[in-house]
């Protein structure tokens, strides 16, 4: 982790003449630059103490996001120690009990300084985010967003979500029956592989569920939290899949909305997209480590969910384990894969026949299954995957997607093992299957591999200009 020097906040910060009228017309904008001005904190620092997300702090700073919540004034007065009477607080929250001093998810300054060691916990899950620090400013400045609005949905799916990142579209408050709907029909999107319309359609559905969650209190809130977790879990894997460093942002705001919904199901959902997207960074020991804690967390309450909390277990665990094989980590990786197909053994059986699981994924058999492909694969020893491609019955998988993934695994191991002629064949069953995954970045990077290996392949060129991994 990045060494951070200590923060020096001043004692008389708040007694400022242009500080006390920004409090006074809740000025977060001009607050948030003041108090980086005389403390040298960055947008990082500010939202790891105020529990916000880097790119909130930039959105509020630049007036494009404004702050009514008094849950989220709250957590920046508590963050960074603003007496609560300057910003008519006081009399509002009422004593220590206020909820939103109870969740207050971060450390509270004193006017003094703010070591690194009380810093670290807040700031640790950011610090994970390191490869992410470029993303905000580009996408600002457009020389990501303007590039991506350029592109046409259809090769950039992702790039209405992007800019909607920072761009925020206006939302209206809805019910939360209109809300679950709403999230149904993107995980629908996304399950049947139509990226370019779950694109389109997560930027409102995100300003709905952020509306619906700001205009509500107590439990009704929570399940708004859990909603814009969802949606955020869906974004995340809609940039995961285009290969976008938006994941960062979205992986991050799904995190937050997950834990102030007090549900460990989102709460699985934005770690495995969290890990996912750590481990695409580079970051895969911290990534297993973080999916192991969160899978040993999930327990098993008498009375409770338990096929949901053993499924979450299982999605969980195969996710870190593909994770370590990344890595090179094959006894952790296979450690992992044999605990989720015990754990997946214990699952009872629906009576509807639904494989229970995640919010985007199951936790069958055929699914880890699937994984030891993918795990064995990226450890180099696709020869050990090939008996596992037989036990995988595509119509056990739950979705079009996973359809799609199993076949782009299997793609991956023929390749690997130089067979060209399986490698295409599971490569055209993809483009039949799910005509917008051929699309994807790793799938048009394994087109052109196989293209420009020995030997020729009746229509491989055709099809490699047809999806796009070769210019025509």
């Amino acid at each position: 982790m990045r060494s951070h020097s200590q923060l020096v906040v001043p004692v008389d910060l708040w007694d400022h003449e242009k500080a006390r009228r920004a409090l006074e017309a809740r000025d977060l904008a001009a607050v948030i630059k003041h108090f980086r001005q005389y403390t040298g904190a960055s947008q990082t620092t500010v939202g790891s103490l105020a529990g916000l997300a880097q790119s909130d702090v930039s959105a509020i700073e630049r007036g494009v996001r404004q702050v009514q919540s008094v849950d989220v004034l709250m957590r920046i007065a508590e963050g960074l120690a603003i007496p609560l009477s300057l910003l008519g607080l006081a009399d509002e929250t009422g004593s220590a009990d206020h909820p939103a001093r109870r969740k207050a998810p971060v450390p509270q300054l004193t006017a003094a300084k703010v070591t690194e060691a009380e810093l670290e916990d807040a700031v640790r899950r950011r610090e994970l985010m390191a490869g992410a620090l470029g993303i905000g400013a580009s996408l600002i400045a457009g020389t990501g967003s303007d590039a991506a609005a350029a592109e046409p949905a259809a090769q950039n799916p992702a790039a209405a979500m992007e800019r909607a990142l920072f761009e925020p579209v206006t939302g209206r408050p809805t019910s939360l029956s209109d809300l679950a709907d709403g999230l149904t029909t993107a995980r629908d999107m996304f399950s049947g592989a139509r990226y370019a319309a779950l694109g389109g359609a997560l930027p409102p559905l995100i300003a709905t569920a952020e509306a619906t969650r700001d205009a509500a209190t107590g439990r009704a809130r929570e399940r708004a939290q859990a909603a814009v977790a969802r949606a955020y879990v869906l974004a995340t894997e809609l940039a995961v899949k285009q290969h976008s460093e938006a994941a960062w942002a979205t992986a991050d705001r799904a995190l937050i909305a997950a834990r102030a919904s007090g549900d460990p199901r989102p709460l699985s959902d934005a770690a495995r997209v969290l890990a996912i997207t750590m481990r695409r960074a580079g970051r895969n020991s911290a990534a297993v480590d973080f999916l192991a804690r969160t899978a040993t967390s999930l327990v098993v309450e008498k009375g409770g969910p338990q096929a949901d909390t053993l499924a979450a277990r299982v999605c969980l665990l195969m996710t870190a384990a593909y994770t370590a094989a990344s890595g090179g980590r094959r006894s952790t990786a296979l450690d992992l894969l044999q605990e989720a197909e015990e754990t997946a053994g214990r699952i009872p059986v629906d009576q509807s026949g639904k494989p229970a699981g995640l919010f985007t994924i199951s936790a069958s058999p055929a699914e880890v299954s699937m994984y030891r492909i993918s795990s064995l694969t990226v450890l180099g020893t696709p020869d050990d995957a090939v008996p596992f491609v037989r036990r995988v019955d595509p119509t056990q998988l739950a979705s079009t997607e996973r359809v799609a993934r199993y076949l782009t695994d299997t793609a991956r191991m023929w390749h690997q093992l130089g067979d060209g002629s399986r490698t295409f064949n599971a490569l055209r069953a993809i483009e039949h299957t799910a005509p917008e995954e051929v699309q994807r970045p790793a799938i048009r990077t394994l087109t052109a591999d196989l293209l420009y290996t020995p030997g020729s392949l009746p229509g491989l060129r055709a099809f490699a200009v047809r999806t796009g991994a070769v210019a025509a």
